[in-house]
Formats: C-alpha cells, sequence, structure tokens
C-alpha cells in the first residue's frame, strides 16, 4: 500500500505536494495509472490514481472516499514531559501515534531536564508515524505548556495523574469507560513535584499507578496509551 499525506485535499482532482511527488515517482517509480491511497488526517481515507506522474506536481484522481477510517471509541490526550533525550521522546510520540491517540501536550514542570522542544520536528515524526501506521487521524500536537497551566484549563472527562509517590493510587485500566475523553499526565524523570500532585488532584485529576514497576517517562506514556486503547466499543 502506498499511502501519501494530503492535508489540503477537498476535490476530486488534487496535486501532491513536491515532497510527496517525488517520493512516488522518483523513488517508488510509480507511474500513470497507478493506484495510491492518500490520506488528510482528519480521518478520511481515499483510493487514488495516478493521472499525470510528474516528479514535482504529481496529479491524482480519487475514485472511492471511506470516511471515520479507524476512528476509535474515545479521546486519548497525552500530557507528556520531554526527556533530556529527545530521542526518547520521540521514540514515544512515534509509537503512541502507531498504537492510536488523539492529542499529545508536552509539559514543563518543575523536575524537567529538558526545557526546549522543536515543534516542527516533532510534527514530522508524528506524520512519518501516522503513515507508516495506517492511520487516518492526525494526533493534535500542541506546544510545550506550563504543567500548572495545563491542570488549571483541562476540560476532559476523565483526568488522571501517574506519579511514584506513596499515595493511594488506583489502576488505570480499573478507571477507563468506552467513549470518555480521557487526560493523562505523565511526569519527567524526576517525576512531578509534591506541588504539581497536590494541584491535580484538587483540579480531580484521579492519581493512578500504571504497575508494579518503575517506568521511564516515555515508557510510562506507551504504557497508558496502550491500556486506553485496549478498551472496546
Amino acid at each position: 500500500m502506498q499511502l501519501f499525506y494530503t492535508p489540503d485535499i477537498n476535490a476530486d482532482d488534487y496535486c501532491l505536494n513536491e515532497t510527496e511527488s517525488k517520493h512516488a515517482v522518483r523513488v517508488l517509480r510509480l507511474n500513470v495509472g497507478d493506484s495510491i491511497q492518500l490520506i488528510d488526517g482528519k480521518g478520511n481515507f481515499y483510493e487514488a490514481r495516478i493521472t499525470d506522474a510528474h516528479p514535482k506536481k504529481c496529479q491524482v484522481h480519487v475514485i472511492k472516499k471511506v470516511c471515520e477510517f479507524g476512528k476509535r471509541n474515545n479521546y486519548l490526550h497525552l500530557a507528556v514531559a520531554p526527556t533530556k533525550n529527545i530521542d526518547r521522546f520521540e521514540w514515544f510520540l512515534e509509537k503512541a501515534t502507531e498504537i492510536g491517540i488523539d492529542e499529545i501536550t508536552p509539559i514543563l514542570c518543575e523536575h524537567s531536564e529538558r526545557k526546549v522542544v522543536k515543534h516542527e520536528r516533532l510534527e514530522k515524526v508524528i506524520v512519518s508515524a501516522m503513515k507508516q501506521s495506517l492511520k487516518a487521524y492526525l494526533p493534535k500536537l500542541n506546544h510545550l505548556t506550563p504543567i500548572n497551566d495545563l491542570i488549571n484549563s483541562s476540560s476532559e472527562s476523565k483526568k488522571f495523574i501517574a506519579h511514584c509517590y506513596e499515595l493511594d493510587k488506583r489502576i488505570l485500566k480499573n478507571e477507563l469507560e468506552s467513549g470518555d475523553s480521557n487526560l493523562i499526565l505523565i511526569g519527567p524523570e524526576g517525576d512531578f513535584s509534591e506541588n504539581e500532585v497536590t494541584l491535580a488532584i484538587d483540579k480531580q485529576f484521579i492519581p493512578i499507578s500504571l504497575g508494579e514497576s518503575r517506568l521511564r517517562t516515555e515508557t510510562a506514556a506507551v504504557v497508558a496509551c496502550h491500556t486506553v486503547n485496549l478498551l472496546k466499543s
């Protein structure tokens, strides 16, 4: 399956951008009449055929459109502190996109070791993972946000905070229901501060455990993502 990202498609006849055109014609050596698949990141999946195999402006014609392709039965928003080694955070973005996620917010915490991220680079990682895993929805990537701002502005129906303190915590999988809108906070390598945990609980966040092992930030985030995706409609 040859999958191409076409975020601005709005008609049956469409011109791939220069990057996608080059990949189709020069790299994959596709030609007029060949079938390709398109996704717009908004849930639409298209079957199309090449009508002009130009290496910079490849023209295609849509022959079939499927709406809400692979739509999930809940909404998942993960807010995760970027790791000091950015490769590990990019690994999380890739795997979460492959598994299924709707929104991602990098968060800045008291114990954060990384306080700057390159938004455009992270977007590219997500787009690539979306195409590789045959997803039709592009997860929303927010800009780096102070944790307190996110806690105070969150509106999801279910809100959770995963931390390592010896407090009463629930098991995430036991708190989930199909159709919910979920926000899960995952802290930095040094965990959330006590003040951050207290603020979250005051704002109706449920303290959760992801298991008996102490997990790295990116591992915890992937475990949380997978747990939510185990829900069935």
